[in-house]
């Protein structure tokens, strides 16, 4: 276990870096409603086991200061019957499948677990402007229903600033029946585009988390191959099992949560066809209900493919060293990398 040297400069409890705002696997301890202190300058990470452990330094020189969430009360002194209030809290946060923004708003709210700045479970400026590109393929058909042509390059929060002026008649007009159809007032058509917004950066976000993960799966597949191609370790069944069933599992992933996003996508220029109030609800909850589902599986592979591409950079490093890494550390938490098959019916299946 380690221990955190007294010299270690750590961020104060209030600043949430870009870095643990926009991950997957990373969870600033700051915004959760804890009483002590030295928590809140720590943060809950998942390691390459897929077990949730609380860091309280990283980098530096100083390596990583972490200590497993099953022994945090322990090592602090905080052992009592029934558990301390903080000590129980961490442990049920270290449960949850994912620590991206989206997946924390539901799992955090299904445990009753209060956020106090809900600003903290939002996308860093950085990240938001970095899914531009993605954003335009469910934006492109509002834009198009609101202004009747196609404004290619436009980004969203252009669209917003432009309700804040005068709008062509035209375009009125529009607005004024997009409002009738979701049953609001025309005053209500910025929150809702704020809302429309938020959806769909979701999926831009995971579709760009999918994209960055895909070179390291193929950095791990490839190594799959090497070792398959060796005449004596294709011989151990157990390995070949273990093997096996990592690949089954990535590519299950890949296949489940790419078909997932592009049903999305193909199916939001339909949705303005006959777009209601009802419909907008059920469309805002179905792709609330994949974002657990999405976000965990994407988690745990993240994890997983980053730390084979950090202990394995390039072609350089032995097999064995390779198949002692898949037999202790990947193979471990593999369970978190399989999908269920259906969650529930598509956006193109609502009425």
């Amino acid at each position: 276990m380690n221990t955190i040297p007294q010299n270690v400069d750590v961020p104060a409890a209030e600043e949430i870096p870009d870095e643990d705002r926009d991950s997957l696997h990373t969870l600033p301890i700051s915004i959760l409603p804890l009483k002590t202190r030295v928590f809140r300058r720590a943060r809950m990470v998942k390691n390459s086991r897929l077990e949730s452990a609380i860091e309280f330094f990283a980098g530096g020189g100083s390596g990583r200061g972490q200590i497993d969430v099953s022994s945090v009360d322990r090592y602090l002194g905080l052992e009592q019957t029934p558990p301390h209030p903080d000590v129980k809290l961490l442990r049920t946060v270290a449960d949850l499948p994912s620590f991206d923004v989206y997946s924390l708003r539901i799992l955090l709210r299904a445990k009753g677990i209060s956020i106090a700045d809900s600003s903290a479970l939002t996308l860093s400026p950085a990240k938001v402007e970095s899914l531009s590109s993605y954003m335009a393929h469910f934006t492109r058909p509002l834009i198009g229903e609101i202004f009747g042509r196609d404004t290619t390059g436009t980004r969203f929060n252009d669209i917003l600033g432009m309700f804040h002026g005068e709008s062509a008649e035209s375009v009125r007009e529009r607005l004024q029946t997009m409002a009738g159809r979701l049953g609001i007032t025309i005053d209500k058509i910025p929150k809702f585009l704020e809302d429309y917004a938020d959806i769909f950066m979701s999926l831009s976000y995971y579709r760009q988390c999918l994209d960055q993960l895909l070179p390291q799966v193929q950095c791990f597949m490839d190594s799959i191959a090497m070792i398959r191609s060796n005449h004596q370790l294709a011989q151990d069944r157990g390995l070949m099992e273990v093997v096996n069933t990592l690949e089954a599992a990535v590519n299950g992933m890949l296949s489940n949560v790419t078909g997932k996003i592009e049903s999305f996508e193909r199916s939001t220029k339909d949705m303005w066809r006959d777009l209601t109030a009802d419909k907008f609800q059920k469309i805002e909850a179905l792709v609330s209900r994949y974002h657990t589902s999405i976000g965990g599986v994407l988690c745990a592979t993240s994890v997983k493919m980053t730390a084979w591409t950090t202990q394995f950079p390039n072609a350089s490093g032995g097999v064995g060293r390779r198949v002692a890494f898949i037999m202790s550390d990947m193979r471990q938490g593999l369970e978190h990398l399989k999908t269920s098959g259906d969650d529930g019916p598509m956006l193109a299946a609502l009425n």
